[in-house]
């Protein structure tokens, strides 16, 4: 595909900056290069040049490279200025390109598009490289890193070519049923690998959390009683004062939130209101977000006062807590010997004993629910929706034997379809609009 526009935009981060590179892609893009580098560029060299708007006047100098289509990222002839990362030297770079007949500013993510439109990359590996852009910790690079080299692709490609192939077994078996040449039946043996595809299908499908958590983090929720020390193990480990501590029960109101890289992992740590009964009607909504949000929650850790302790209920069975004393410095002054007996963990914020193995045990707990960092899991809901529906497809055809070979194989190319339309291998035009706006614009 040939685009009528060639587009431009900056493609480095945010300005001033020491270098910013700017990206032009389209069929103007050689004329523009030439006549701001002052002459011919040789394909995938670069080279020094002085930059010159139209008129003569010098813009800059910097390093100027062109990759002619269609071995470029987008397929198209692509160009990028690497220049001094000053604002007023890109805003004024930007303004000359731009001004060129036939050449405008890039929309989010249209780099990515035109490269997807001209079979540069697929879907999944594009939702990837938005990721690898936008990651922040080690293992959201990896599972970026690793999306964007095509396991996942791979993956649901495979699925689709047995399914194409179980299809196109059946369809044999009822059109030749009397050549010799065709098996007598090919049932058995096709049926057999639907229903374990189904089962494989499944495992992935129930990654999808351990995927959610690398991308968006793993949820910690802090609850207790008032003063059980929540803020102050809150502003320990954001290292600021975040929250507000004072003698003064009911302090904390509403939801606080940090972002914590635990051994390469995305933790995000809410802080939340004193959980009691009697609380006035601000406090109340404070203690019912609180309740709210640790219902989504990953991991709770359960704050006591161990030197006056006031016991709350958990919101709901079946989330991983951990039980955490705090003020060890005060009980340990009152009673050497400690009385921290039932507790998952013992700190005290004043000086700072046990913070450090808290933030192991929550390092250790996430890890856990990530699995093996080698696993191809799904990332992103669209790829699970998609998945799940070809999974009933494949249900319905291998448990109703009696609807005929040839409903059980439209069956087939219902759900083949569904794994091709997340890789993008059949029309999904109604998605695209949604996946590249997630792009910044350079991209």
């Amino acid at each position: 595909m040939i685009s009528a526009d060639t587009i431009v935009a900056l493609s480095s981060g945010r300005l001033p900056s020491g270098v910013a590179v700017i990206r032009i892609s389209g069929p103007k893009t050689r004329f523009v290069v030439e006549t701001i580098a002052s002459g011919m560029v040789k394909g995938r060299v670069a080279s020094l040049r002085k930059l010159r708007a139209p008129d003569g006047g010098v813009l800059d100098s910097g390093l100027v490279i062109f990759f002619p289509g269609p071995g470029s990222f987008t397929g198209e002839d692509v160009a990028e200025f690497q220049v001094h990362g000053g604002r007023a030297v890109v805003a004024r770079l930007l303004e000359t390109i731009a001004g060129f007949e036939g050449v405008r500013h890039a929309e989010a993510g249209e780099f990515t598009r035109r490269a997807f439109l001209n079979g540069k990359v697929d879907l999944v590996r594009t939702e990837a490289l938005a990721d690898l852009v936008n990651a922040e910790t080690e293992a959201q690079r990896r599972f970026a890193v690793q999306n964007a080299e095509g396991a996942q692709a791979e993956l649901y490609l495979s699925w689709r070519r047995r399914l194409i192939h179980a299809r196109a077994m059946i369809e044999a078996e009822i059109d030749f049923a009397d050549e010799d040449d065709i098996p007598g039946s090919v049932s058995d043996t096709v049926w057999s690998d639907v229903s374990a595809m189904i089962g494989e299908i499944e495992r992935h499908i129930a990654g999808f959390r351990a995927g959610e958590i690398i991308r968006d983090g793993f949820e910690v929720v802090i609850l207790g009683a008032p003063n059980a020390g929540k803020s102050s193990l809150f502003n320990a480990l954001a290292r600021r004062d975040a929250a507000i501590v004072t003698d003064e029960p009911g302090t904390t109101r509403d939801l606080l939130e940090i972002v914590l890289d635990l051994e390469g992992l995305r933790v995000r740590l809410t802080d939340t209101a004193g959980l009691r009964d009697a609380a006035g009607k601000v406090e109340a909504i404070g203690i019912e977000k609180a309740r709210a949000k640790a219902h989504g929650a990953d991991l709770l850790l359960i704050l006591e006062d161990m030197a006056d302790p006031h016991p709350v209920a958990l919101p709901r069975e079946g989330i991983a807590t951990l039980r955490v004393g705090t003020k060890l410095d005060l009980v340990q002054e009152r009673a050497p010997a400690g009385l921290t007996g039932g507790y998952d963990r013992v700190i005290s914020t004043k000086n700072g004993t046990g913070v450090t193995e808290l933030l192991a045990e929550i390092a250790r707990l996430a890890a856990a629910q990530v699995g093996e960092a080698g696993d191809i899991l799904p990332s992103r809901l669209r790829h699970v929706e998609l998945l799940g529906e070809a999974n009933r497809f494949l249900l319905r055809a291998t448990e109703s034997p009696d609807a005929g070979q040839e409903l059980r194989a439209e069956d087939l190319r219902l759900a083949a379809d569904r794994l091709g339309r997340i890789v993008g291998a059949v029309d999904v035009e109604d998605m695209l609009d949604v996946i590249f706006s997630q792009f910044c614009i350079g991209k």
